[in-house]
């Protein structure tokens, strides 16, 4: 049967989603954040994104964030558009204000880190914040290898919700699943949302090696690969040691690590990463970048954060994390995007 979805938030990915969703069958009803005016505008004269390729689907409705409680109005669940950045704006001015019986499903990826070192996801943070005000709400999240514009090419895509509500979980599966956008379910939330967060700082650290390349043997020396691989394999353990402390599902590991390969390969992490091997300093990367949402960068920090946090109460041995450890260092000590490759290695001899 179909379904009203109201999507808050018409970036990329938010506005990547109404395609799958209005393809199924759905009224599809696309909402702007306060700064997403000027999208919200376009949208409505030429039913185009200004970022992509293709348009809309023809009834896809638009509305400015101040129309949002109209555009929620009989809404079957509403999807959660904005970026890492907006997670406290979303809380206060929609989540805040949103019947709490209508399911929310968030896009939005990372993790917050707690004074004592722990890691919990958006959707935790949104609920304990909400239960402050006297709010009882759970939140669902989508996670997996999923680049914006690519979904609206209608690339195979592969995908995850999670949620402790199997019966909305399932709902939403159907509304939105097509031939190209295939959905798994799960209830371990913040093992499928750790495991999509942490490839972001991982997938930075990746992409280094790429820059290093053109840093040392040129732009035209092309694409080298044993030094992607060999920072993808550290990228990989270092993920597994993390996501074992999560408590994380296998199935929710194996969808971050494919996450982890699409992020490194189409994604803006990849920007920036190369931007910091060939040399950049920090501020000259984000200046070249002015204007690109870099949730990377806010993932590295966090996690990074809470290892040392732990590692002062003496839960972990940092020296199992050289790739965090290094992107960290890159990123707010000055220190060079060279990997500590010999840190990488192991030795099981016995």
């Amino acid at each position: 049967m179909p379904k009203k979805i109201a999507i808050i938030g018409s970036g990329m990915m938010g506005s990547a989603l109404a395609f799958p969703a209005f393809e199924n069958g759905n009224e599809v009803r696309l909402v702007g954040t306060p700064l997403d005016r000027e999208i919200i505008d376009e949208c409505r004269k030429v039913g185009k994104h200004p970022k992509f390729d293709y348009p809309f689907p023809v009834g896809v409705k638009y509305y400015q964030f101040e129309e949002w409680k109209e555009a929620v109005e009989g809404v079957d669940f509403v999807i959660g558009g904005v970026s890492s950045f907006g997670v406290d704006w979303f809380l206060e001015e929609v989540l805040t204000y949103l019947d709490p019986s209508v399911p929310v499903l968030s896009v939005t990826k990372g993790l917050i880190n707690l004074e004592d070192g722990t890691l919990i996801s958006y959707p935790d943070y949104w609920e304990r914040e909400l239960s402050k005000k006297g709010i009882v709400r759970e939140v669902c999240a989508i996670g997996g290898p999923c680049t914006s514009y690519e979904l609206v090419y209608h690339d195979q895509t592969e995908v995850a919700f999670c949620g402790k509500n199997t019966k909305v979980l399932k709902m939403m599966k159907e509304a939105m699943q097509t031939s190209y956008y295939h959905i798994s379910l799960t209830n371990d939330v913040i093992g499928l949302e750790s495991a999509v967060a942490l490839k972001n700082g991982y997938a930075l650290a990746i992409a280094m090696t790429i820059g290093l390349v053109n840093r040392h043997h040129g732009p035209e020396a092309g694409l080298h690969f044993n030094s992607q691989a060999a920072a993808f394999y550290q990228g990989v353990k270092e993920m597994r040691y993390l996501l074992e402390m999560q408590g994380a599902s296998r199935d929710c590991e194996n969808i971050g690590i494919g996450d982890l390969y699409v992020t490194v390969y189409g994604g803006r992490t990849r920007k920036v990463g190369i931007l910091l091997g060939e040399g950049k300093t920090y501020q000259e990367a984000m200046d070249i970048l002015a204007g690109v949402t870099l949730e990377s960068l806010v993932v590295s920090r966090r996690v990074y954060a809470a290892m040392e946090k732990k590692a002062e109460r003496g839960l972990v041995d940092l020296k199992k994390f050289p790739m965090l450890c290094h992107a960290a260092a890159v990123l707010d000590k000055g220190a060079d995007a060279e990997l500590p490759w010999e840190a990488f290695t192991f030795d099981e001899t016995k």
